[in-house]
């Protein structure tokens, strides 16, 4: 049986190869264009902000391509097919989240308009809050920008035949010229095109799918094989996907990167009035459900094509996550261009994702580590900025390639990184802008014991196998043949051994056969590990916790400090929620009854 690279790599054509090198190049003359017009990228505001001049549309597709990566389109469909429709329910969470992200922390941030989101802290907490916010930030998307890169060349190289090297060096170098050179408005513009790229290669496999099938018996397929999953109420926090961890844990993973991620807000400070802003945040949520949804059904579609020979058990691909490519290649290929338009849209999640991980993290490095301790003129900002641009961007392909030497490890690590900062970070914000009592040694205690708990869940183990929905193969003729030719084998080794055997020796054959299969059943059952509970709690889950925690801890903390130190905590209404103000418009607030003409804060 020839590989899945063999049998497939020759389905990539030419027209494929030519028609993602244009969509490469086409991103590359976006960075062109905004280095060389407008203000030519020469101060830090019109790199870091786009000058503030953005509208409305393109950063709300922005904001959407920053969190469907790659990794989002391979893994969102290969969920559906493997473990059902349930996932779906996490757009709720999308809807009841947005407005708390839009009217509780987006005004602070705005308001303040520091390059930094991590800026809030020092201003709020003091130094050491913020660079332990900043330095979490920096370690989880350098991680994560290399997996961005890594998993979908991994999984092209392996069924397209595009070379896993020339995916790496070609998007990672595209991505860090783009955005070296053109800054934010690069990185927006290019984000919409992206985007529009993410939408075609999802939209061929629906549309190719219901050509030769309709709609209603993609559908029919999926029910009938149990993959139509909306029900789940289970309130076990073990059950890795239910109806609460979507809409309550979802809405926490959401707000860690709608309301307080550096990269997201960066792109929301870009547009010239916060309701601008807050229109941006509610316009892109439509525009992330059809893309959630739509790829939600892709998965449904290509389960659909393989319901009858899945392409794992036939051992044709060795990850689920190569199944989109496996399909683009299979299905779509006949149309010359139309695969690769389907892997440019792949393509397309990385460059938007590493991106916005390159021009934020340029952002933390100058505003968190810089300029507290050497005075940049702004003219010199703008350099550096680049030279920092084009390190990460560097840096990116370099953590690409090692993860592809150490293995699936690192993948998982990466993502479980990713996951374990966002609910801390969450947590210290909140306890920033919708507490009065918070005060540094509570606020970096609570995250730190935060970021603690949610690395002993996350990174502890061993944890369960999710459990997969059954597959069939029943019409793969190369695995019908496989059996075919063992049953034949087995039979002639028992007619040859009932040849030898006399009849008694033959009657102990069944009896000897009936005890192993009892054994092993029975030593299967003896061996199967336990899991510690801590270690079987949904992944959903993580931001919850790591929130809770940091809350609860930051709040306990700065109770007992405060009263110990017999200090009272002022802060400045401008570091609240609008909700909690106590100004009176002209720089007086008041603090236990009284009027204070000057804000302090501990």
């Amino acid at each position: 049986m020839s590989t899945v690279e063999e049998d497939t790599a020759t389905q990539f054509g030419t027209v494929d190869y030519v028609v993602v090198v244009i969509v490469l190049a086409i991103s590359s003359a976006i960075g062109l264009y905004y280095r060389f017009t407008g203000g030519k990228q020469k101060t830090s505001k019109e790199y870091l902000l786009a000058d503030g001049n953005m509208t409305v549309l393109p950063v709300a597709f922005s904001l959407m391509a920053s969190f469907m990566s790659a990794v989002t389109l391979l893994g969102t469909t290969q969920e559906n097919y493997s473990f059902g429709t349930q996932f779906v329910l996490i757009n709720f969470a999308y809807i009841l989240s947005t407005p708390v992200a839009a009217l509780i922390f987006l005004p602070v941030f705005y308001n303040l308009k520091f390059p930094s989101v991590y800026k809030y802290l020092e201003n709020r907490f003091g130094v050491y809050a913020k660079m332990t916010a900043s330095l979490a930030f920096s370690l989880q998307m350098i991680l994560y920008m290399g997996i961005v890169l890594y998993a979908p060349s991994l999984a092209l190289s392996a069924v397209t035949g595009i070379s896993f090297v020339g995916s790496v060096l070609s998007v990672g170098f595209v991505c860090t010229f783009y955005s070296t050179l053109g800054g934010m408005k690069a990185v927006l513009v290019t984000d919409v095109f992206q985007s529009v790229l993410m939408f075609a290669c999802i939209l061929t496999v629906i549309i190719s799918t219901c050509i030769k099938s309709s709609i209603s018996e993609v559908w029919a397929t999926a029910y009938e094989r149990g993959r139509i999953q909306f029900d789940n109420v289970s309130i076990d926090p073990t059950v890795r996907h239910t109806m609460w961890t979507q809409m309550i844990g979802g809405s926490f993973i959401y707000l860690s990167l709608y309301a307080v991620n550096q990269a997201q807000v960066q792109r929301l400070l870009t547009l010239p009035s916060l309701k601008k802003a807050q229109t941006a945040l509610v316009v892109q949520v439509p525009i992330l459900m059809c893309l959630a949804l739509s790829t939600s059904f892709a998965g449904l579609c290509i389960f659909h094509t393989y319901k009858d020979c899945d392409p794992s058990k036939a051992g044709r691909i060795k990850t689920p996550d190569q199944l989109l490519p496996l399909y683009i290649v299979e299905q779509l290929s006949q149309y010359p261009g139309l695969a690769g338009l389907a892997v440019a849209g792949i393509f397309s999640g990385s460059l938007s994702t590493v991106s916005s991980a390159i021009n934020s993290l340029a952002a933390v490095s100058l505003e968190d580590y810089i300029k507290p301790h050497f005075n940049i003129s702004d003219k010199k900002s703008s350099l550096l900025l680049k030279i920092l641009a084009f390190v990460y961007g560097i840096t990116c392909v370099a953590f690409a390639f090692l993860a592809d030497l150490i293995g699936t490890g690192v993948l998982q690590a990466s993502l479980t990184i990713f996951g374990v900062v966002g609910g801390p970070l969450l947590g210290l914000f909140t306890l920033g802008m919708l507490t009065r009592c918070t005060e540094e040694v509570g606020a970096v205690s609570g995250v730190v014991t935060g970021l603690a708990v949610l690395a002993w869940i996350g990174f502890g183990g061993p944890k369960p196998p999710p459990p997969k929905l059954p597959v069939s193969i029943e019409g793969c003729f190369v695995a019908n043949q496989t059996v075919t030719t063992m049953l034949s084998i087995m039979n002639q080794s028992e007619t040859s051994m009932l040849s030898i055997l006399d009849q008694s020796e033959a009657s102990i054959v069944p009896s000897m056969v009936d005890q192993l299969q009892t054994s092993t059943a029975s030593s299967l059952l003896e061996i199967e590990p336990e899991y510690f509970y801590l270690y079987r709690i949904s992944y959903a889950w993580y931001s919850f916790i790591g929130f809770v925690t940091t809350f609860t801890v930051g709040i306990l903390v700065s109770c007992v400090y405060t009263k110990l130190a017999g200090k009272t905590v002022l802060v400045e209404d401008k570091h609240l929620a609008t909700f909690l103000r106590r100004s009176d418009g002209n720089g007086q607030f008041r603090e236990n009854g009284k009027v204070h003409e000057k804000e302090i804060k501990v």
